[in-house]
């Protein structure tokens, strides 16, 4: 059977820090309130020369020298971003194009928000898995900043900046084992960036994202928990089998809650939300990388990895590491 299977992970960080005590003296806020409600100390936040595809390219190149390969060996890239460099060409081709290769399918994922790095990887699987490609290039890039209302102390608090980039390569090894995705457009304005193309904005605040904090949180706590249970059902195995979860980065309660459903200690979730918080797409690949990166997670491990974002979608992947 083939399989795809994790050769190398990337990141790229943007240089400036953002904490809670600066954001104090902007909005209406304390250091204690935010971490307390979501976890986050600070932020990285992108000056005007860290856009999403020179971050992308950062984190590519990361990845592929832990992978030990070159952009001439890459035949898929897919970038999932919320926030990409133009709306066409994509992030992704304007990437292609910066690592010198051509030819091979390039394309972004921009409407799944906080879930487009599942969608991406369960894409770049199947491309694997089918023949169509040998090795897939998957990346989150972000640049939160630019579409956060920084005089809303709801959300500004909430997101950063940053790439996070995975190797996936054809293997007779397990994997990638399953991904499972799914979208429920019911709850289309729990999480929304409602800017459009062809009509002037209706307001200003169309260019910000608008988030309903409550709600948003407990679709998340419902939804997730439901699909763990899927995915350990699909595969045939029980919670104990997981080593590691590598979530979304969206809110350190919904963290909790989800190790709790799988019965792991915290010690065994991959977390950068206190240090990087709400990166979008870019968050799960930017926590995997962490924790391969410090040795925590090893080759054989099983990982759990999981988003949600607008839409609603969520998803996730089961991998051995």
């Amino acid at each position: 059977m083939k399989y795809s299977k994790i050769i190398g992970t990337g990141s790229y960080l943007p240089n400036k820090v953002l904490t809670n005590f600066e954001l104090e003296e902007m909005v209406e806020t304390t250091h204690d309130w935010i971490v307390e409600r979501t976890g986050i100390h600070e932020r990285r936040i992108a000056d005007e020369t860290e856009t999403p595809v020179y971050m992308a390219e950062m984190a590519a190149k990361d990845a592929m020298e832990k992978a030990g390969i070159t952009a001439k060996d890459i035949d898929l890239i897919i970038i999932a971003t919320t926030t990409p460099e133009k709306m066409f060409p994509s992030t992704a081709c304007m990437l292609q194009q910066r690592l010198g290769i051509g030819g091979c399918a390039a394309f972004d994922l921009n409407s799944t928000a906080c879930a487009g790095y599942i969608y991406a990887i369960s894409i770049a699987d199947k491309y694997i898995k089918s023949g169509a490609c040998k090795n897939a290039l998957v990346i989150g890039s972000e640049v939160m900043s630019k579409v956060v209302d920084w005089s809303d102390r709801s959300t500004c608090v909430l997101f950063g900046d940053g790439a996070g980039a995975v190797i996936l390569s054809e293997s007779d090894e397990p994997g990638i084992l399953s991904t499972h995705i799914h979208a429920d457009g019911t709850h289309k304005d729990v999480l929304s960036l409602n800017a459009s193309i062809g009509k002037p904005f209706e307001v200003e605040k169309a260019l910000y994202v608008q988030m309903k904090g409550n709600q948003l949180f407990k679709l998340a706590v419902n939804l997730l928990g439901k699909l763990f249970d899927e995915t350990l059902e699909h595969n045939n195995l029980q919670k104990s089998d997981v080593d590691w979860l590598v979530p979304h980065q969206a809110n350190i309660r919904i963290i909790q809650s989800m190790a709790k459903k799988l019965s792991l200690p915290l010690e065994r979730v991959a977390i950068t939300l206190d240090k990087h918080g709400n990166t979008s797409s870019a968050s799960i690949p930017l926590a995997l990388d962490k924790a391969v990166s410090l040795n925590q997670i090893k080759r054989g491990d099983m990982l759990m990895l999981e988003g949600i974002g607008g839409g609603l979608a969520w998803g996730s992947a089961l991998i051995k590491y």
